[in-house]
């Protein structure tokens, strides 16, 4: 009899600690501003977009033709309308602009190549043949392969002009944003009149952000704020009749507080370190925001064997909550399982929002618990949520789209670190599966209601602490018993520390003393013992000679 297929599975990644965040940024209200105020923002804000556009369209015009000269060149051309200082901020913003959009465009050929090869896969395959977990069967009918055929005509066009632009060096930017230009021709649906629209845009175009410089005054020379609070700004050339102090600079009458990281900002710009500054309009609250920026150097995060020391807390990450439990460092789970719900309907501010408080809910129960760090999937859906690979499953299309995973493990790892706690990331490959099969029936009581995500958060912190998910090894090879070592791989026995008492084995034990206290057992037949007693037909006992 041929032996069956055993399921070919994929190498799995080796759990890692998450690098620690990299730079902080705090805000704070400009609150009572005068007219004269708001009015020097705008100008100043509109006169430096005006700039910020031109010098994005010169850099797009060099493509790949770009060089230290050409840049030396568009600073120069900004300086004269502008300072020095600004027209460096204005150039290094374009140029980060630039780069991003060169990476998307690389993430949109990646995309629009896997749609083609799964379109051509499906599409070679007889019309209702059936897939499998590995890869997908045939279309289910005529009129649905002719539509894909169609379909793949117009990626493959697609694909074309990517390919083209980028080997141009072509790129498509929008100043203030593709979504917001897009709503123009639908402002009913944006719930939008065009006076609102035109105001935004215009908010969204402006440019009022410096980058810090380490050793000048405070760590920027261009948005200047001094320890207690004042907000000063250096005019460009064109406005600085509207200064109100010397050098060409004018000061708000509103003063900044930061309640959030204001000791860390305060001795900063004590010690004339760069700190990074940006004025930004929000036009739906009618408020001006200042937000601080700085890098910090790379936290030196601890070791994996540290992290795992006290423990983990395995977290399974879903569409609605996180599932996590708490694991010792053997594996074995302790307690029951916890759950933090979040939303994420509505706007991007409010989901933001929604994560932001489970995660706190998340940190403080761990930071209770004792333990170091929390074990959580490397989760990356960006190749897993195309419609050619997923077809009709729309329901599940908009549910790995919905689930912020970039977003989440930043904020994450950067919530943890302000509470010392580390991040372990594991590979999420069949902790779901493996977890519902090995851990969900044996942990399920009258009173614990356990589910498979539940599960899946024991198999997580399980990977995160370098166990393996299933609960038992294979059983000793002489016997059922444990002759050969313990059966469950969690069980460590630390130095010197006893094993828990198990009761067949106290029983084996006590028999044993008291026939080495009394010597022969005696006539067994009087025991209450089913069956008849071996030593009847085996004769009188030896006793081994001394």
């Amino acid at each position: 009899m041929a032996e069956p297929k055993r399921k070919q599975l994929r190498a799995i990644d080796a759990p890692f600690v998450a690098l620690g965040p990299l730079g902080v940024a705090i805000r704070d209200r400009l609150r009572r501003l005068t007219p004269e105020d708001e009015k020097v923002l705008r100008l100043v804000g509109e006169h430096l977009g005006h700039l910020a556009s031109r010098d994005l369209k010169a850099r797009c015009r060099d493509a790949g033709d770009h060089c230290s000269d050409r840049w030396a060149a568009r600073k120069r051309d900004l300086t004269g309308a502008s300072s020095s200082r600004w027209a460096g901020a204005i150039t290094k913003a374009t140029h980060d602009q630039w780069a991003l959009s060169r990476r998307c465009q690389f993430a949109h050929i990646e995309g629009l190549e896997a749609g083609v090869r799964m379109l051509m896969h499906r599409l070679s395959l007889p019309v209702g043949e059936k897939g499998t977990k590995r890869a997908a069967g045939g279309y289910r009918s005529k009129r649905e392969w002719f539509h894909k055929s169609r379909r793949l005509a117009i990626l493959e066009h697609r694909l074309d002009v990517a390919r083209a632009d980028r080997e141009a060096g072509v790129v498509h930017v929008v100043r203030g944003g593709r979504k917001l230009l897009g709503n123009r021709h639908n402002l009913e649906a944006a719930q939008l009149t065009e006076a609102q629209w035109r105001e935004r845009w215009q908010a969204e175009r402006w440019f009022l952000q410096a980058d810090g410089e380490s050793g000048k005054r405070y760590g920027n020379e261009t948005i200047r704020v001094t320890p207690d609070g004042e907000v000063s700004i250096k005019l460009p050339a064109p406005l600085v009749d509207w200064a109100n102090a010397k050098h060409g600079r004018y000061v708000l009458v509103s003063k900044v507080a930061f309640a959030h990281r204001g000791q860390e900002w305060a001795d900063r710009i004590e010690g004339d370190r760069a700190v990074a500054y940006r004025i930004h309009y929000d036009v739906e609250r009618g408020r001006w925001y200042l937000t601080a920026s700085w890098q910090r150097p790379v936290v030196q995060t601890i070791g994996l064997e540290s992290a795992r020391a006290k423990g983990m807390i395995g977290v399974d990450t879903n569409a609605d909550h996180f599932a996590a439990y708490r694991l010792d460092p053997h594996g074995n789970p302790v307690g029951d399982p916890h759950r933090f719900s979040y939303d994420l309907s509505g706007t991007a501010d409010h989901r933001d929002a929604q994560i932001r408080h489970a995660i706190t809910q998340l940190l403080h129960w761990a930071k209770g618990c004792g333990v170091a760090a929390i074990g959580i999937e490397d989760l990356d859906f960006t190749a897993e949520k195309t419609r050619e690979k997923h077809g009709r499953r729309k329901l599940f299309r908009q549910l790995i789209s919905g689930m912020p995973t970039g977003k989440l493990k930043a904020r994450l790892v950067s919530m943890a670190a302000e509470m010392d706690l580390s991040i372990v990331a594991v590979d999420p490959a069949y902790t779901s599966m493996w977890g519902d099969q090995h851990w969900r029936k044996p942990m399920r009581t009258p009173r614990r209601k356990m589910s498979r995500h539940d599960a899946a958060g024991i198999a997580i912190g399980r990977r995160a602490l370098g166990h393996p998910i299933r609960r038992r090894t294979a059983p000793p090879p002489q016997h059922q018993s444990d002759a050969a070592g313990h059966r469950t791989v969690q069980v460590v026995v630390p130095g010197n520390a006893r094993e828990p008492a198990h009761p067949s084995r106290n029983v084996h034990t006590m028999h044993a003393a008291e026939r080495d206290r009394k010597g022969n057992a005696g006539d067994q037949r009087i025991q209450n013992r089913s069956g008849r007693a071996q030593c009847q037909a085996a004769g009188p006992r030896l006793t081994p000679a001394h």
